[in-house]
């Protein structure tokens, strides 16, 4: 399952353009672990952080299913890796982890992300949990975009450490796998 970069709609509506920049950003990290063997992915950055490549995706994971079917969707269903014992599972549990797994369950959860946002009437529609006040669905892809900026300024660093790979896109020519895009 291989496709483009997704380009932003730089004219689109609003949804078209943050659901783009969700996708773009999506497709960075992708793309900052396209290549790498499982022992590169599980490379930690510099001591005495351990943060992964690995990590970042699977922490990826948790949060979309977090913030997308247990918040806003409501949904009854525990973490994926983090327990109330290991709170940073996600980030630390990553020696043993199954790469194939990892990719997977993030591409699981981005594509049922997709759905949840392609079902709305509007970006407009809000949700509460007893953790957050009432947030917008725009709020919450908001966050998102910037929760994975934030990792991708990460997953830049540890690549470049790895095999001196640097950039925020891939050439014309290289296709990059979108997590749970068919």
């Amino acid at each position: 399952m291989l496709g483009q970069t997704p380009d932003p709609a730089w004219n689109g509506d609003e949804r078209t353009t943050l659901t783009g920049f969700l996708e773009d950003q999506r497709s960075t990290l992708a793309w900052k672990c396209q290549g790498l063997s499982d022992a590169q992915l599980k490379t930690p950055s510099v001591p005495p952080s351990n943060l992964t490549l690995l990590g970042l995706v699977r922490h990826m994971a948790e949060v979309e299913r977090s913030w997308f079917r247990r918040r806003f969707s409501g949904e009854p269903i525990g973490r994926i890796w983090c327990t109330e014992a290991q709170p940073d599972a996600d980030f630390d549990s990553v020696a043993d982890a199954d790469v194939a797994e990892a990719f997977s369950m993030w591409g699981d959860e981005c594509r049922i992300a997709r759905s949840i946002l392609n079902d709305l009437d509007s970006l407009d529609v809000t949700f509460s949990t007893p953790d957050y006040l009432e947030m917008s669905a725009r709020c919450m892809v908001n966050h998102m975009i910037e929760e994975y900026s934030r990792h991708n300024g990460h997953a830049d660093l540890i690549r470049e450490r790895i095999d001196g790979r640097t950039g925020d896109f891939p050439s014309p020519e290289e296709h990059v796998p979108l997590p749970g895009q068919d």
